[in-house]
């Protein structure tokens, strides 16, 4: 059975939804029972314990993408998100990318990157090679805070030294970057953990003063690629555009943003459409997801 192929999915109601995921083993019988209930909605007392001065909940709607087919397997996808259409062009255009052949992923190892800020250096040309000097004491400082992650073959990995000169008014700023493997965990406590953790070594080694010890969401290390390729036969609309002109419209549209940050702005939004709903749906932090695309979308001085 193709888990992830359900025709005729959005003409049903939402109960016969329900028993259609039931009757596929896609959800449980428990997960069935509380969907139906309409009771998954979270209480004030649950609500109070996560954020403050909390007056109440805000729901919103969680859908399915369907028709997903990546490395070979079949993924139905939870997508939470209060804008119409979404759902649908995701699920239609993962049905083309499916006739396809679907998608081929990949993604390489899980590295963030914690910063720790330092300032009033002498000469931070000499800190800088100083830290680099005494890079294994400051990995193993940073992995005895946490030997789990390091037994699970996570942890510190390496450390990078970066200068900005008369960057601040209180002069050169030098920052250190402690490169972590999070392996399958977020990660975001751990590298705090660790930056605070190597602070101290730090100001011995360079004679400075640190100010921020925290992670960057800028995640350019942890980068997942994803791929497709579709016949033009499979782009045809029923507006009478044919395949390769589709095909040619996705190519200028594309070429558009990729000179013009106008476009850029507009069409990562439309990108992002697709991927904040999933974080959302999973309990992911989606502003750091959308710093982080946005940075990675300006590297080089350039946003595109």
């Amino acid at each position: 059975m193709d888990r992830s192929r359900i025709p005729g999915f959005y003409k049903l109601s939402v109960q016969e939804r329900l028993e259609v995921l039931k009757e596929r083993e896609i959800i449980t019988a428990d997960t069935f029972k509380l969907l139906s209930s309409g009771a998954n909605v979270l209480d004030h007392e649950a609500a109070d314990k996560m954020i403050e001065n909390v007056i109440g909940v805000f729901s919103l709607p969680i859908g399915l993408g369907l028709n997903f087919l990546i490395n070979g397997k079949d993924y139905i996808v939870p997508m939470v998100v209060e804008e119409p259409s979404i759902v649908a062009a995701v699920s239609s255009a993962a049905k083309i990318v499916r006739q396809s052949g679907g998608f081929s992923a990949k993604s390489t190892e899980p590295i963030l990157i914690g910063q720790v800020q330092v300032m009033d250096i002498e000469h931070p040309s000499h800190a800088q090679k100083a830290i680099l000097q005494n890079k294994d004491e400051i990995l193993n400082l940073a992995n005895s805070f946490h030997p789990n992650m390091v037994a699970r073959g996570g942890g510190a990995k390496d450390v990078e030294v970066f200068i900005h000169p008369n960057s601040s008014y209180r002069g050169d700023m030098l920052v250190v970057h402690l490169l972590v493997d999070t392996r399958d965990a977020m990660g975001a406590n751990l590298v705090n953990t660790m930056c605070e953790g190597i602070a101290g070594l730090v100001e011995k080694i360079t004679g400075g003063k640190v100010f921020l010890r925290i992670l960057s969401n800028l995640a350019d290390r942890s980068l997942v690629t994803a791929e497709c390729v579709i016949p033009t036969k499979f782009l045809e609309t029923k507006k009478g555009f044919n395949g390769e002109q589709v095909r040619d419209g996705i190519i200028l549209a594309n070429e558009f943003a990729l000179v013009d940050p106008y476009r850029a702005t507009t069409h990562n939004k439309g990108i992002l459409n697709g991927i904040d709903p999933v974080a959302i749906a999973t309990g992911n932090d989606w502003r750091a997801i959308e710093s982080s695309v946005h940075a990675y979308a300006a590297r080089g001085n350039h946003y595109s």
